[in-house]
């Protein structure tokens, strides 16, 4: 896809985050902090023509040498899903891992589900809303426990509370397609 083309998309993929993601109001965060707006991405990311969108602008940010992505579920199950689907389309086939935050009960009692990968296998971590960065951290630590080598995150949307800087202090590269500036501006010029 030519860059010209990925422009088109990542504004189409704007577009749809801000129209469908993002929300005003009064909300306690994951990392229970309190909010005057939240963003579910899932409406996006499980969305058709959102789902194509997030895998295709991901999937430009991934480094040659990652050969995996994951991320904690249930947030990243579909952007997971949906980089693995494009990366097949597009000649690359990179496989999905979704890591679990509580240990399978049954069966395996894996904490990782997908393929079965060789132990050093390139794992990107990929998340939909960064804003401690706690969640990805943990998808980062089970991964690198089962023997991945991690060392960078992807995040659809940086709320820009402190997330880059953790990511930053463990050794990870960290990249967003948006910060919460960018949804801003977007939603300034529509009102």
């Amino acid at each position: 896809m030519d860059a010209a083309d990925l422009n088109v998309l990542r504004d189409r993929l704007l577009d749809l985050l801000c129209e469908f993601a993002y929300r005003e109001g009064d909300f306690v965060l994951s990392s229970g902090q309190q909010s005057s707006y939240y963003i579910n991405c899932k409406p996006v990311t499980l969305h058709a023509e959102g789902a194509l969108a997030t895998g295709r602008v991901l999937l430009s940010m991934l480094a040659p040498q990652v050969q995996a992505v994951g991320g904690l579920t249930l947030g990243a199950d579909p952007i997971v899903t949906a980089v693995s689907v494009v990366s097949a389309l597009e000649g690359r086939s990179i496989p999905a891992l979704i890591v679990r935050k509580e240990t399978k009960g049954h069966g395996t009692m894996a904490y990782i589900e997908g393929p079965v990968l060789p132990e050093g296998t390139n794992v990107a971590v990929l998340e939909d809303v960064v804003t401690t960065g706690k969640s990805a951290m943990q998808a980062v630590e089970r991964l690198r426990g089962a023997g991945y080598k991690v060392d960078r995150v992807l995040s659809l949307i940086d709320r820009e509370q402190g997330g880059d800087q953790l990511y930053r202090e463990q050794g990870l590269d960290f990249q967003a397609v948006f910060t919460i500036a960018d949804l801003k501006q977007w939603l300034s010029t529509k009102k």
